[in-house]
């Protein structure tokens, strides 16, 4: 456990030390909620709700979103990963002693621990520049939900894209994949629209894979709605889980005999 916990510091160092990159993430989550704030303002005019939100409680759910869709930068492992299998130096992981996966988990923990309290910060400071009535739920039980449902969600995520990374062992280039992955979770995960806008049938569908409950199910718990899925989105995303690092397990089994990367 200590061996991981040096693994999470040393991560929360780096991003620290590369500030450019960790400015431009923020800017990027501001200037999002700046064009959520014009267009939904643009649709609200003249109405007090539209699908049951109204203007606070739709722009409640912006911050929510954006702030744990900023948390996540697993995808980052994925690319890491590739990066290391195509340049031969993938052999640094496979001889340290730490569980490889073990050890893009704790990289990830500590850029998430790290972007916690900044996107936080962030976040309150825009709810007061934008003078909005954040709306947000008082139930404990509710709120403790949400936040396992949070650690869930970017533990798959941080499965998800360690599974695309070990794909370079059997395929030279995992890029189509990845962008693929990018574009899909952007929408699925409810981070570009609230997915209550989608017709009924879609929405059904959704419920049955991980990325409802990964960003989209939490925002809408945190501002008060659709309490009642908070049993069944433990449930499914947990399955998801265990199933996925079956799959990462059989995986580096079957691929890793075909790596023949030299150097470290």
């Amino acid at each position: 456990m200590r061996k991981y916990l040096e693994i999470v510091k040393i991560y929360i160092k780096t991003q620290i030390a590369w500030r450019g990159d960790f400015i431009i993430q923020i800017l990027f989550t501001l200037t999002k909620i700046v064009f959520a704030s014009l267009l939904w303002g643009t649709i609200f005019a003249g109405r007090d709700k539209v699908t049951g939100f109204t203007i606070n409680s739709m722009m409640s759910y912006y911050i929510i979103s954006s702030f744990l869709t900023q948390l996540d930068m697993s995808s980052k492992v994925s690319r890491e990963i590739s990066q290391r299998i195509r340049n031969g130096t993938f052999s640094k992981y496979m001889i340290i002693p730490i569980n490889i996966q073990g050890y893009f988990i704790a990289m990830e923990m500590g850029v998430v621990f790290f972007n916690l309290f900044i996107y936080f910060i962030t976040s309150v400071l825009w709810i007061f520049i934008f003078r909005i009535r954040f709306v947000f739920v008082s139930d404990p039980v509710v709120l403790a939900g949400a936040v396992i449902l949070i650690i869930l969600g970017l533990f798959f995520m941080a499965q998800l894209n360690y599974y695309l990374g070990l794909l370079t062992l059997k395929y030279e280039e995992i890029e189509t994949f990845l962008m693929i992955k990018d574009n899909l979770v952007a929408f699925v995960t409810g981070s570009i629209i609230p997915l209550t806008l989608l017709p009924e049938g879609i929405v059904l569908v959704m419920k049955a894979f991980p990325f409802y409950y990964v960003t989209y199910l939490p925002s809408m718990l945190f501002i008060g709605r659709i309490k009642g899925e908070l049993g069944m989105g433990l449930l499914v995303l947990s399955c998801w889980c265990v199933v996925l690092q079956a799959v990462i397990h059989a995986t580096w089994q079957n691929y890793r005999v075909k790596y023949d990367g030299v150097g470290i």
